[in-house]
């Protein structure tokens, strides 16, 4: 996982998902939801009897959730409590939360659903961000040598391309900042929106793999990418350091991501021809980038779709804890990515994460990277159907 600002990363066990979400599954019975559900008001108590309405995630999912935090919510005491004087349980402290990402609504509408206070759904929301971060790192995490195998398999069965381990992708998280604050301008981007960068390398499933997120809008993706983790260990020979594969004529294809045209060219990054009137050859290798990197936009889309609140323009969010807020999105997407949750399957897709932005190209190519790209294009072009 690349930086993510105002986050410190501790270390913690490891822990069998599969083997923690079949123990959760039996836990959070449906005494607490009866309970629960009674208590939601207004515009959602006509859905209140469908848990699934309101929380976009299985019972399954909410339960693992749970058991993810449910220590770190119990060891520090709390007076969080219902408008009737009634203590908010971990089960209470979790829904509360994951209706606040989830809907995106104000901290008052979402209390006034639940009878609460909103100080104490701001509260509450905080401290179960906290609880992820530090209990649910293992779920964004680059992947092991047997998932790095069957991630290249899938990109070339699907898409041809062989050794590519990944799609590199950015998106704005937009923010209402004043325009009287000075120190505002830094984050207008180049549509004139206040904004926050997330740079994310997505999987064939649209799991979050590495993100960097926290900087400004107005930085363009080669900034941002530099500032990564993923970037430096790249450079360095200490990622994408993965076997080879040998092409025809001896030649020998590295690991690499792939990216739009936003992004530099790269020994280790491919991104597509420039220009008209392209050969056949680089035609077809800009058709397949293209067709690939539909899975980072629809993982974007997909993201801010389940998490609204980093979809609309947050209402002078805290700088310092946005970054935050948005690595728990992403970890809560790769969950339910991770236990195969049935309610995603009924979302409708779209790859349309960033709808007001126009491409910004990035004419930067490394002369390493232009070599790779021509001979993998001309692979690819020599397997095409005559």
């Amino acid at each position: 996982m690349g930086p993510v600002r105002g986050f410190k990363k501790r270390k913690r066990g490891k822990t069998n998902v599969a083997a923690a979400a079949s123990t959760a599954a039996g836990q959070g019975g449906d005494d607490w939801w009866v309970d629960f559900s009674r208590r939601i008001t207004g515009h959602l108590s006509e859905e209140q009897r469908k848990f699934e309405s309101v929380f976009k995630i299985s019972r399954k999912t909410f339960n693992y959730i749970c058991s993810l935090v449910r220590d770190d919510l119990m060891a520090k005491t709390s007076n969080f409590a219902f408008a009737d004087g009634k203590f908010l349980s971990v089960e209470d402290q979790v829904a509360v939360a994951l209706r606040r990402l989830s809907s995106g609504e104000s901290l008052l509408n979402v209390g006034v659903s639940f009878g609460m206070n909103q100080s104490t759904v701001a509260q509450v929301t905080w401290r179960f961000v906290e609880a992820m971060e530090e209990r649910a790192l293992h779920h964004l995490k680059w992947p092991t040598t047997q998932e790095m195998k069957d991630i290249k398999s899938k990109f070339e069965k699907i898409w041809g391309l062989p050794n590519c381990c990944g799609v590199i992708d950015a998106t704005h998280i937009t923010m209402c900042l004043s325009t009287v604050d000075t120190s505002s301008k830094i984050w207008v981007d180049h549509e004139n929106n206040h904004s926050m960068v997330l740079q994310a390398i997505i999987d064939p499933d649209m799991r979050f793999r590495d993100i960097v997120t926290g900087w400004p809008g107005s930085m363009n993706e080669l900034p941002v990418l530099r500032s990564s983790g993923f970037f430096k260990m790249c450079e360095k020979g200490a990622r994408l350091d993965g076997e080879t594969v040998e092409l025809p004529e001896g030649l020998e294809l590295r690991e690499y991501v792939i990216g739009d045209s936003d992004f530099p060219l790269l020994p280790w990054l491919l991104t597509p021809y420039h220009g008209k009137d392209l050969s056949d050859a680089k035609t077809e290798f800009n058709k397949r980038l293209s067709a690939a990197g539909v899975v980072a936009k629809r993982a974007l889309a997909r993201l801010k779709d389940m998490w609204k609140i980093i979809q609309g323009a947050m209402w002078r969010p805290d700088k310092h804890r946005l970054p935050r807020i948005i690595l728990v999105c992403c970890l809560l997407q790769n969950i339910i990515i991770d236990l195969d949750d049935e309610v995603r399957h009924e979302m409708p897709w779209s790859h349309e994460h960033d709808t007001s932005y126009k491409q910004q190209l990035c004419n930067m190519a490394d002369n390493n990277g232009v070599t790779l790209r021509d001979q993998l294009s001309q692979y690819l072009s020599c397997r095409l159907p005559p």
